[in-house]
C-alpha cells in the first residue's frame, strides 16, 4: 500500500451557461460544424468548441487556458467593456459562457432569435477579439484563485477529494493539473501570456461550431466563415498524452483538513472512451452500480439504503460533471483518456474506514458475479429510457451531437438505444471482467487526522 500526505487541491469549477427548451430538429453536420435546426423554436444555441484545455497549460503556468476562457466568456469585446456586455445582454434574456476542460473550450451562446443579430455581433467579437483589458484579467484571475484558495479549500470537501484522486490518477501526466490551474501557477500568469496563448491556441483549425434553434437558413454556414476568415488559420493541435502510470496495489493519498466527515473518492483509469465497443456494455454495468444521483445503483441502496452511511454512493465509467441542479452530465467536456470511480459522499469519522471496505467488497463482488439476467434486463430498460432525458433541451442535444463527433460515434443518445437493444447480459459481464477490477486502487480521502 503506497500512502501518501498532500496539501490542499484546487478544484475544478467549469463555467456553464444556461440552456433553452426547444424542438429536436434535425442534426446536420457540415465541414467544420453541426447544425441542428428547429424552425419553431424561438430561442438559438450557439456552441463554439475549441481543441483547447488545461493539458496545453504551459508549465509553472497551469490555469492559462481557463483564464484565457475567462476572459472570452466574462470579458469585454473592443468596442464594449465587460459592464457594455453585460447591460447589453440583461435585456434580452441572453448569455455567454464558456467552459473548460483537460482538451477543449466551448463557449457558449444563447439568444431570442428577435436579438439574434446584435447579440451575434458581440459573441463574435469575444472570441475573434476580446478586449483583454487589465481590469479584466485582473477579476478573472482573482475569481479563479479564489475559487481555488476560499472555495476548495474551505467549502467543498467533496470536490477536493475529486481532484485529489485525479493528481494520484495522472501522476506526471497531461492530465495531473486541474482544469482551473493552480494557485501558484495562476499568479505567474501576465496579460501578455493570455493574449500569445488566445492567438496559439484559439485558431480556425482547432474549431468546431454547433449551432441549434430556430435560426435562419445559411446561418450555421455564415458563423463558420467568419469564424475562419476572423481567426488565426493555426494547425491542428497536436498533443502527446501518453497512457497513465499503472497503480501499484491500493495506492492512498491523504488530504489533512479539519472536516466535519470524511470524503472519499476512488477509482482507476480504464481504456475505453465512447469510441469503443465496450463502453456501452460498461455503461450498463454503471448504471446497475452506482448512477449519478439515483437508486437505481447497488452502491447507494448497500450504503445508504441499508445502512445510512451517507448520502450517496455513486460510480463512473467516465469523467462526470453534473450540470447545475440536473442529474445529468455537462455536454462539451469530451476526452481521448477516462477512468472509472467511485464517490463515496462524507461520512462520519468514525465510519470512514467501514464505508471504504464496503464499497470495495461491491466492486469486488460486481468484478466476481457480475449482472444477473434479471439485473441485466431491467437495468437496460432502465437506461434505454433515462439517456433520452439527456437532451431534453436544444441546447444539450447540440453539445452531445458534437461530442459524438469528437468520439467519431452517431449521435450519442441513438447509439445507447441501438447498442443496448441488441445487448446480452454476458456482453457486459465480459466487459466487466475486461476493464474492471479492485486489485489496483488509487484512494483519495480527505479527512481530520490523516495521519492516524
Amino acid at each position: 500500500m503506497r500512502a501518501l500526505a498532500a496539501p490542499l487541491m484546487p478544484v475544478v469549477l467549469a463555467c456553464a451557461a444556461s440552456v433553452g427548451c426547444g424542438d429536436n430538429g434535425t442534426i446536420t453536420p457540415t465541414p467544420l460544424g453541426i447544425g441542428q435546426q428547429a424552425l419553431n423554436s424561438p430561442l438559438i444555441t450557439l456552441r463554439v468548441s475549441f481543441e483547447a484545455g488545461s493539458v496545453d497549460d504551459p508549465d509553472g503556468k497551469h490555469g492559462l487556458n481557463a483564464l484565457t476562457a475567462l476572459m472570452i466568456g466574462q470579458g469585454g469585446t473592443g468596442r464594449l467593456t465587460y459592464e457594455d456586455v453585460t447591460s447589453t445582454l440583461y435585456p434580452w434574456a441572453a448569455s455567454i459562457g464558456t467552459q473548460y476542460d483537460k482538451e477543449t473550450t466551448t463557449v457558449i451562446g444563447e439568444v431570442h432569435r428577435d436579438h439574434l443579430e446584435s447579440f451575434y455581433e458581440i459573441f463574435l467579437d469575444l472570441i475573434v477579439s476580446p478586449r483583454l483589458d487589465p481590469a479584466d484579467f485582473e477579476r478573472n484571475r482573482d475569481f479563479l484563485t479564489n475559487a481555488i484558495v476560499s472555495t476548495l479549500r474551505g467549502n467543498d470537501d467533496e470536490e477536493l477529494g475529486k481532484q485529489t484522486l485525479n493528481v494520484l490518477l495522472y501522476e506526471g501526466h497531461p492530465y495531473e493539473a486541474t482544469e482551473m490551474g493552480t494557485e501558484r501557477g495562476l499568479g505567474a500568469i501576465v496579460l501578455d501570456d493570455v493574449r500569445t496563448f488566445h492567438a496559439e491556441r484559439y485558431t480556425a483549425a482547432n474549431m468546431r461550431v454547433g449551432v441549434a434553434g430556430g435560426y435562419p437558413d445559411g446561418f450555421l454556414a455564415r458563423v463558420e466563415r467568419d469564424l475562419a476568415v476572423a481567426l488565426p488559420p493555426g494547425a491542428p493541435a497536436q498533443r502527446d498524452i501518453p497512457a497513465p502510470r499503472a497503480l501499484e496495489g491500493i495506492e492512498l493519498l491523504l488530504v489533512e483538513k479539519d472536516a466535519i466527515a470524511t470524503a472519499i473518492s476512488m477509482g482507476f483509469p480504464i481504456d475505453v472512451t465512447r469510441s469503443d465497443d465496450d463502453f456501452y456494455p460498461l455503461m450498463v454495468a454503471n448504471s446497475y452500480f452506482g448512477e449519478h444521483r439515483t437508486f437505481n445503483g447497488r452502491l447507494m441502496n448497500q450504503m445508504r439504503g441499508l445502512r445510512g452511511l451517507n448520502y450517496g454512493d455513486y460510480s463512473y465509467i467516465e469523467n462526470f460533471v453534473q450540470d447545475g441542479g440536473s442529474t445529468f452530465p455537462v455536454p462539451n467536456t469530451p476526452r481521448r483518456q477516462q477512468f472509472f470511480s467511485i464517490w463515496i459522499r462524507p461520512v462520519p469519522h468514525h465510519n470512514a474506514t467501514f464505508a471504504l471496505r464496503q464499497a470495495v467488497r461491491e466492486l469486488n463482488l460486481l468484478v466476481e458475479y457480475g449482472l444477473s439476467e434479471e439485473d441485466f434486463d431491467a437495468t437496460r430498460e432502465y437506461l434505454v429510457n433515462y439517456s433520452r432525458l439527456y437532451v431534453q433541451t436544444t441546447s444539450r442535444r447540440l453539445g452531445y451531437a458534437m461530442d459524438s463527433e469528437f468520439y467519431g460515434t452517431r449521435f450519442f443518445v441513438d447509439e445507447i438505444r441501438d447498442r443496448l437493444t441488441s445487448m446480452t447480459v454476458e456482453d457486459v459481464n465480459a466487459a466487466i471482467r475486461r476493464h474492471l477490477q479492485a486489485e489496483n486502487l488509487g484512494v483519495a480521502i480527505v479527512t481530520r487526522d490523516a495521519e492516524a
